[in-house]
């Protein structure tokens, strides 16, 4: 006897079900996408139960006869496809034939439709792909289909279901993309009778993206717009090759370097108006955003592609959200080059005034190259600059490869660019950093009270400093000929270098330079850590609990000492050294909401730079906190010791530089 079979039509849709149907966002997805291709535009959902109990989705499309009605529960049936080449220039959301079907197969579904060409409207009633009623109604032109009850036939997929917030939140989700991408339409979503937005049709996307995301952050959003012509060959009407030209266009928003989000949630990505996840179209965002934001920040972009249906193809995926370019090379760089230049050409403007008229953009040197790491404090007068622009460079990774400073440290050493302060690739893996010439500049710590802050940390004579570093601070400059002139708000340091103007952020210099300690002495075993007079009692969530049984070994090598105190609750006897009770108990905090990722990736490293850069962002000094001037030549001279004084752990920039001649032309002295 045979062991192959021919399955059973039922189990067969079920099957087919479980690759377009994962949730309920995925039933909504699919009709919308039925609805935009009816020519749909006025598109109103309804659900329940997060689209658990009922779905209705209802448009004024232009709606079905009674003889499609039924023939759009059969597989593969559709009215977008004919032929075999109509597949390489699919120019519909769907095309496949099977969203229906599948959907019907694994819910109770409610069809009710009418085609303008028919007088009355049609209802078609099914349960798990079973037609239960067919008959008459009436009603206008569109199309409304009720779905309740979704894997009421499948238990074992309907367990895998999130909470009823979890999935409404995929539905909202996904009728925001689409309301962005068809802002000819209104679209209306209410949840138990609750509306949770209504955006009326307007004429443009600027208008729909303030609709969806409002005045405040539409004003940080910078208009994208761009376009390549591109160039193939095509048969034509006697089968002869004739050339033939065509343009591929992107236009959009994307958010300034201020604009900071800590996932990828606010990216949308749309080739040809269909919503699609694409890692050519990210990896193009972050080469156009390298050195502009900090490592595991992204920023708000809406960007849409267009290019012909045949450059694309997007019969990939059941799903439809993944699409193959032809011409993969060719838009990655086309998108990192569009969103880079647009992001220079909107640069915020420095404190100076702009440049004198005459120069022209091709002038300058691009704002965001960063000079090489020697020039970052060069040590002889400068050769003749080039001309600048007035804004400032970020003083960020220069180059891909490993680069050697000259000071302070031997020729041989190097920089390891997947350092956790230099901008690397998301793929990178960071090594820890080690400086074994800086030297200790604390003593031994002893038991001190909760909440006390010793100021050997931030101490103008280190103990161990040398003769150099001793007549400097006496001169008032660093040992490395730079001479702090003041602060600017008391946040900020305002200092001379060989006729440059520096501008240090106090803060993250200060937290560069403890941060590199920490990790210093934890590879040496020597942390420093403050035992409390009295323990602090924290009450923690179950995850938290798994959270802090995972990392417990690396927080002991760090300096904390925890000990369970209660089913939910643990005590905090120690903790690293300069941190008051209130930062120890948020640094805890911080550490179990954000260190999930590190510890199910099981990343020694990765744990060890995050809880070290957490501890030096609380441990440093802060903005708005008044240094006094050999204070601020101390902080100088150490953060010039450091491996890698151009950014802080997060990525930020720690040092703005403003060169003697983009002074001289700012003042049109030149």
């Amino acid at each position: 006897m045979s062991k192959i079979r021919v399955l059973p039509e039922a189990l067969a849709n079920k099957i087919a079900a479980g690759e377009v149907v994962e949730r309920p966002a995925s039933v909504v997805k699919e009709l919308l996408e039925n609805a935009i291709d009816a020519g749909a535009l006025d598109i109103e959902i309804e659900v329940e139960a997060g689209g658990k109990r009922v779905m209705r989705i209802q448009d004024d499309g232009e709606g079905m006869t009674a003889d499609d009605a039924l023939l759009a529960f059969e597989r593969h049936a559709t009215s977008k496809l004919h032929r075999a080449d109509d597949l390489m220039e699919i120019a519909t959301l769907g095309f496949r034939g099977e969203a229906l079907p599948s959907i019907a197969s694994v819910s109770r579904l409610l069809l009710e439709t009418r085609h303008e060409s028919s007088e009355v409207g049609s209802a078609v009633e099914i349960a798990g792909a079973r037609i239960t009623g067919v008959k008459e109604i009436a009603r206008s032109c569109g199309t409304a289909v009720t779905v309740r009850d979704l894997f009421f036939n499948v238990p074992a997929r309907k367990k895998f279901l999130k909470s009823e917030s979890t999935e409404l939140s995929h539905i909202v989700n996904f009728v925001t993309q689409y309301a962005l991408a068809h802002p000819e339409g209104r679209f209306l979503l209410k949840s138990g009778g609750s509306e949770l937005f209504h955006f009326q049709a307007v004429t443009n996307l600027r208008e729909r993206v303030f609709q969806v995301f409002g005045r405040e952050l539409l004003d940080q959003l910078i208009e994208l717009k761009g376009e390549i012509p591109i160039f193939y060959q095509d048969e034509d009407e006697k089968g002869e090759l004739q050339g033939q030209k065509a343009w591929i266009r992107v236009h959009g928003f994307i958010s300034k370097p201020e604009i900071h989000k800590l996932n990828r949630n606010s990216l949308y990505f749309f080739v040809n108006r269909r919503m699609v996840r694409d890692k050519i179209i990210l990896h193009a965002l972050n080469e156009a955003y390298r050195n502009i934001l900090p490592s595991n920040i992204f920023p708000v972009v809406l960007l849409f592609i267009e290019l012909p249906h045949r450059e694309v193809d997007v019969n990939v995926h059941p799903s439809k959200t993944e699409v193959r370019f032809r011409h993969q090379s060719l838009i990655h760089d086309f998108l990192r080059d569009s969103v880079r230049k647009r992001l220079m050409e909107a640069r915020p403007q420095a404190s100076f005034p702009a440049a004198k008229p005459g120069l022209t953009r091709q002038d300058f040197e691009s704002p965001f190259d960063a000079p090489p790491v020697e020039e970052l404090f060069p040590r002889a007068a400068p050769a003749k600059a080039k001309p600048v622009a007035a804004a400032p460079f970020l003083l960020t990774a220069p180059s891909p490869a490993p680069v050697t400073q000259r000071f302070p440290f031997k020729p041989e050493e190097s920089i390891p660019v997947g350092s956790p302060a230099a901008p690397a690739d998301l793929d990178s893996h960071s090594l820890p950093l080690q400086n074994p010439d800086v030297e200790e500049m604390l003593p031994a710590r002893t038991e001190v009270a909760p909440g006390s802050v010793a100021s050997d940390n931030f101490n103008p004579q280190p103990q161990s400093s040398s003769g150099d570093s001793q007549s400097a601070i006496a001169n008032g400059q660093s040992a490395m000929d730079i001479i702090p002139l003041g602060q600017v708000d008391n946040s900020f340091i305002v200092a001379a270098d060989r006729g440059a103007l520096l501008i240090i952020d106090q803060h993250v210099a200060h937290e560069r330079v403890l941060f590199e300690k920490v990790l210093r002495q934890r590879n040496q075993g020597k942390v420093e850590s403050q035992r409390l007079l009295l323990p602090i009692i924290v009450e923690l969530t179950p995850r938290q609990q798994v959270i802090l049984e995972n990392i417990t070994p690396e927080l002991s090598a760090c300096g904390f000492e925890v000990e369970p105190f209660g089913r939910k609750t643990i005590a905090i006897k120690a903790a690293p050294a300069d941190l008051t009770t209130d930062e120890i108990q948020k640094l805890l905090s911080e550490l179990l909401e954000g260190l999930e990722k590190e510890t199910q990736a099981l990343s020694l490293t990765r744990l060890r730079e995050k809880i070290a850069a957490s501890i030096a962002c609380h441990a440093a000094i802060k903005v708005n906190m008044h240094l006094e001037h050999s204070k601020m030549v101390w902080l100088i001279d150490e953060l010039l010791k450091t491996q890698y004084p151009m950014s802080c752990p997060h990525g930020r920039p720690i040092i703005l530089r403003y060169e003697k001649n983009e002074i001289l032309k700012a003042f049109k002295r030149i």
